[in-house]
């Protein structure tokens, strides 16, 4: 039976399926493939402190995930399309497994990060075509 997202145990189920489908996902993988079992750990371990701060406001992430995507698209753009599957990803895994309040702000605070980050790397890669 489906439950909300509680706590730290049930962000890491969302988290590391989340990102077992995004292993596997022929359009996400290529972000991916060139991490280390030891870097996957660290990114993993940044996940869940993540989304506990953003589901918990547990206070025990201090990232900042815009400068960590545009270096990722320095390398390698991040489209539309990117960000589509990523959210498609995403609510998949989060209905599959949870239902409530908890799990419908984590699909809202996903869709609004998935918005801004595409906005603000739009904007910057057009103001850097103008130059």
């Amino acid at each position: 039976m489906k439950k909300d997202i509680e706590n730290r145990s049930d962000i890491e189920l969302l988290v590391n399926t989340f990102y077992a489908e995004v292993k596997k996902d022929m359009l996400l993988q290529t972000y991916f493939q060139h991490l280390s079992e030891l870097q996957w750990q660290k990114h993993l371990e940044r996940m869940y402190l993540f989304w506990e701060n953003a589901l918990f406001h547990s206070g025990g992430y201090f990232g900042n995930p815009l400068k960590t995507h545009r270096k990722i698209d320095s390398k390698n753009k991040i489209l539309h399309k990117h960000f589509k599957r990523w959210l498609q990803l995403f609510f998949r895994v989060t209905d599959n497994y949870f239902v409530g309040e908890v799990a419908n702000a984590a699909k809202q605070r996903a869709y609004n990060i998935a918005v801004v980050i595409e906005l603000k790397l739009k904007d910057e890669n057009l103001s850097l075509g103008s130059k």
